[in-house]
């Protein structure tokens, strides 16, 4: 299998494609207006606390407080705020924790009011980025994230990453880790790490301690900003670039250099890894990724053989229902078709879970089978699928009413959200007031402009559908209007007023109804 990374860069900022055998797995934006970034660490102040949620609003200089929930405190909180505190008045030199005093740690079924208060400072990590309504999600369980290895001060813990299988790995890294950790600092050793060398290790940890010691560096300087993730190309290199790549192909000559830079600082061979795309056409259409991406738009997505999955996004979950359609198959037996079915579903919603960067709740209604066996099957299957995808989810298995149950992390816009915006007319909820009910209201506005007698010509302004209506039929609505109250109304076509505008003009009298929208 062929997996390449595609990167775009415009003045708006970058896009980043992952295909794999030439078919779009994932697609992300990174927005270079965006100053907020899943990763970022910042010096927030205690704004407000809500005993109510067990919660704090957190100011980080952001047009809405954050968020800060008790359970994201981490055990170490109060070791972190100390820590704060002492650099702050200047009273702890270095930036190493071996000779730091821990604090006990915080209980978890614990308050928010008997850790913080109003206008502590302490550290703080963006885990999730402004969504619709919703402010940043803030955690200050403090990490940093190398190509091997995740680094946590104030923690004790060593964890491996599941993926990792092998027995005899999982202990080689253990052994090396053990011997590199600075003290007071928890390590999470990564997939990526299954393959690496001492050396390789060495390296990474030393490329955290520094973003450590810039960190400091920086909450001395009294900056608000403390450290800066990287962005979502430089970070895609190095969560996802391993030897089963095949190609990284960029269309921007500083960002090429910067890869390849960075690659270089990562120890991994580039020569004949990253491209610089010249061509005159747009590399993405060159790609066909322009093409793939359209279909992201769709409500509608065709697996073949006449089956096809709807997937309707609301405010509290995504539900994706799988049908049939005109799938035939030689088979006569129901259930064996609704499972082959099933599994290519599973398959396609798998992939568009990555490609939609759906997060939050998923119900999938798949099609109903009786067979427990092949319930079962069914499940064991998507869970397979869902293997590939790096945010963290869980998958729960069918009721027995066919349904799929999924939470799959979600950390910022997703991205079909990102690239529309409402409908003008309907305000994004897919479905637009009927024209007789538009009608009926100018009609009752007239009606009681005539009951009141008011002089002079009235005309109403509105769309053609609206226009349609008023004229259609013998009598029409403006004879039926003439013959009771002995005016004429007239009536005006726009073709620039949207469906559901409309403007109504008494002109003698120097009256007018205003617009509506």
């Amino acid at each position: 299998m062929s997996k390449e990374l595609i990167i775009h860069a415009s003045k708006e900022g970058v896009e980043i494609a992952l295909m794999e055998d030439k078919r779009l797995m994932e697609l992300h934006h990174d927005n270079m207006e965006s100053s907020f970034s899943v990763g970022d660490i910042y010096l927030g102040r205690v704004r407000k606390l809500l005993p109510g949620l067990n919660a704090a609003f957190i100011d980080i200089d952001h047009e809405r407080d954050s968020f800060l929930h008790y359970h994201d405190l981490g055990a170490q909180v109060k070791s972190l705020i100390k820590f704060c505190e002492l650099i702050a008045k200047g009273q702890l030199q270095g930036n190493a924790l071996e000779k730091f005093r821990m604090e006990p740690e915080i209980i978890k079924t614990g308050k928010i009011d008997s850790v913080l208060s109003a206008n502590v400072l302490l550290p703080v990590q963006v885990v999730k980025e402004p969504i619709s309504t919703k402010g940043i999600r803030l955690s200050s369980q403090i990490s940093l994230s190398g190509r091997y290895v995740v680094l946590m001060p104030f923690s004790e813990s060593l964890s491996i990453s599941k993926k990792i299988k092998h027995k005899e790995a999982r202990d080689r890294l253990k052994q090396i880790v053990l011997g590199l950790r600075p003290k007071h600092f928890g390590v999470i050793i990564r997939t990526n790490a299954e393959e690496a060398t001492l050396e390789d290790l060495e390296k990474d940890f030393s490329n955290l301690m520094g973003q450590w010691n810039l960190m400091l560096d920086n909450m001395r300087a009294g900056n608000k900003k403390l450290y800066s993730e990287l962005d979502r190309s430089m970070s895609l290199m190095r969560d996802m670039v391993n030897d089963s790549f095949t190609k990284i192909t960029v269309d921007d000559q500083k960002l090429y250099g910067e890869i390849t830079q960075y690659l270089d600082q990562a120890g991994t061979p580039h020569s004949d890894l990253v491209k610089l795309y010249k061509g005159d056409k747009p590399l993405f259409e060159v790609m066909d990724i322009e093409r793939q991406t359209r279909a992201l738009l769709n409500k509608i997505v065709n697996l073949g053989g006449g089956a096809y999955l709807i997937i309707d996004h609301t405010e509290a979950m995504h539900v994706i229902d799988v049908n049939s359609g005109s799938k035939r198959s030689k088979q006569e037996d129901q259930e064996a078709n609704a499972l082959k079915t099933n599994l290519e579903a599973a398959n396609e919603i798998a992939r568009q879970l990555r490609l939609r960067d759906m997060g939050g709740i998923v119900v999938v209604d798949f099609i109903d089978m009786r067979n427990v066996h092949n319930r079962k099957a069914l499940f064991e299957h998507f869970r397979d699928q869902m293997m590939n995808d790096r945010a963290k989810h869980t998958i729960l298995p069918l009721t027995k009413f066919g349904l799929l149950q999924i939470t799959r992390q979600r950390v910022r816009q997703e991205i079909v959200q990102d690239i529309q915006t409402p409908c003008p007319v309907c305000n994004g909820t897919g479905s637009v007031v009927e024209n007789v009910l538009i009608a009926e209201d100018i009609k009752h506005r007239i009606e009681n402009l005539l009951d009141n007698k008011t002089k002079g010509t009235i005309t109403i302004h509105a769309h053609p559908y609206v226009f349609a209506w008023f004229n259609m039929g013998i009598p029409n609505q403006k004879m039926k209007w003439f013959l009771k109250y002995r005016k004429r109304v007239k009536v005006i076509e726009h073709v620039e007023y949207s469906l559901n505008q409309y403007e109504i003009d008494v002109s003698k009298a120097d009256k007018k109804v205003p617009t509506q929208k």
